[in-house]
């Protein structure tokens, strides 16, 4: 019994630092892809650099203030959105919620709607806790 565990252990060895010789598995650079996925295609154009009002969920506005949750909620409620400055034209603004968005008007863009970022209301609850 203990020979046959030897010699099962001298193959695995033997096996293992052949192995070990093989040229190993490269990484696929995604510039040498001919197809992107739409999400990833999407992030390409300036949905990667601004806040879509069309596409973005309501985690995006955090970082801009005065806008979260609730004037994110609103921007996300009322989209779709045709240009950016119709944001302006929400029902029901304050005057200081109009300022915010008119100072940072120039930190979004519009895109068209995206069923991937879009479907299931995921908009107001991503689910990243």
């Amino acid at each position: 019994m203990k020979g046959v565990v030897r010699f099962l252990l001298i193959v695995t060895l033997a096996v293992g630092c052949f192995l070990s010789g093989q040229p190993q598995a490269q990484a696929v650079n995604s510039a040498s892809l001919a197809v992107l996925n739409a999400a990833d295609a999407k992030l390409t154009t300036e949905f990667g650099q601004k806040i879509d009002l069309n596409n973005s969920d309501i985690r995006d506005f955090r970082g801009l203030r005065g806008f979260y949750p609730n004037l994110a909620g609103k921007i996300i409620k009322n989209a779709p959105y045709d240009e950016v400055n119709d944001v302006l034209n929400i029902t029901g603004l304050s005057s200081g919620q109009k300022e915010r968005l008119q100072a940072n008007i120039d930190k979004f863009t519009v895109t068209p709607p995206a069923k991937e970022f879009i479907e299931g209301d995921d908009r107001f609850n991503p689910g990243v806790y």
